[in-house]
């Protein structure tokens, strides 16, 4: 009898869970203009309902597998992710010094940095398994201060997350247009991200009555969740698991709120 009773639990505990199939993944081109953009697609091929989507912006090294492995993480939690390519199909620096100056021009300039993330949102709503009206963007570094200006441009997301990202704004009365709830993810000893940045990004939200969430994970500074940092904390950048265990239990449960 007690057998019987053990089988009848794990049926009804298999017929109750979620499936899961297989994270598939493509390159997607797209277009900004007469710029041609390759970004990078990841589901679950068991969902048959449209699903979240999440809009996920590179660092400053463009998509590559860092950001790849990112979205394929997502797919498996049920989104359907969508790697943006802010720079260009075949643009990818090939060192730091490069990077930085690559990055630099779109930071230089805000409207162009949201028109490329605003045309890679509207290729991942043209996903048939995506439901547009539940759709979130986060970045990491360079990709972190993308998401938060594609939420000051007004875009129709519901959510925005920031992965030690850079928080100015030069025009911060943009954020006026904010319709996603935010979520910063920072690392408190970040040197590339001044304490006078952080408080003109909490006064520019709060007097946009922004609905917003700051975290600062303490010891931590730029590319926490990046292994690819390495280690060595005084260089500014560097990885730290326990911030990124943290930081990805944070966005999980902000997820859930917001979508």
């Amino acid at each position: 009898m007690r057998r019987v009773g053990i089988v009848a639990l794990a049926l009804v505990g298999a017929l109750s869970s979620p499936s899961h199939g297989e994270v598939r993944t493509r390159r997607v081109e797209y277009r900004d203009g007469n710029v041609t953009l390759e970004g990078y697609l990841a589901y679950d091929d068991a969902k048959t309902l449209p699903s979240p989507g999440v809009l996920v912006v590179h660092d400053w090294m463009g998509v590559g597998p860092y950001v790849e492995r990112r979205a394929r993480e997502l797919a498996g939690k049920g989104y359907v992710a969508f790697a943006a390519d802010i720079y260009g199909k075949g643009v990818r620096p090939a060192d730091a010094k490069a990077a930085g100056k690559l990055a630099g021009e779109y930071k230089a300039d805000r409207k162009k940095l949201r028109k490329r993330a605003e045309a890679a949102l509207l290729r991942l709503r043209q996903e048939k398994n995506v439901d547009p009206k539940r759709i979130a963007a986060i970045g990491f570094c360079f990709g972190g201060t993308t998401a938060l200006e594609l939420a000051r441009g007004g875009a129709e997301i519901r959510a925005a997350a920031s992965f030690h990202g850079n928080l100015d704004s030069p025009t911060p009365e943009d954020a006026k247009q904010i319709k996603a709830k935010l979520l910063v993810l920072h690392g408190a000893i970040d040197p590339f991200v001044k304490p006078e940045d952080i408080s003109a990004f909490q006064k520019e939200m709060a007097e946009a009555k922004v609905d917003y969430q700051f975290i600062a994970y303490s010891g931590a500074v730029h590319s926490f969740t990046n292994p690819e940092a390495g280690k060595d904390v005084s260089k500014g950048s560097a990885y730290d698991p326990v911030a990124e265990a943290r930081s990805f239990k944070a966005l999980h449960a902000f997820f859930e709120e917001a979508l």
